[in-house]
């Protein structure tokens, strides 16, 4: 990881994060697994909103460290 995680529950967004990751890396190689990538990419998408808003809790002034924003995926 390019940081430390300011909370438990990043540390568990970015781990479910990564994995959905290597997920839509390996169903990129089979046909037709289009319709379950974008549902993966759609709750990746989730898990990105949430994470943000425990990094903007976790900022500078609310009493934690700034972390900076999880790269767009695929």
């Amino acid at each position: 990881m390019p940081y430390e995680p300011g909370s438990p529950q990043c540390r568990v967004l970015i781990d479910c994060k990564s994995q959905i990751e290597s997920m839509l890396l390996l169903l990129g190689r089979l046909e037709d697994s289009g319709p379950i990538r974008e549902q993966l990419r759609a709750v990746h998408q989730q898990l990105e909103d949430l994470h943000g808003r425990y990094r903007r809790s976790d900022a500078p002034g609310a009493g934690g460290v700034d972390q900076p924003a999880a790269p767009a995926i695929f």
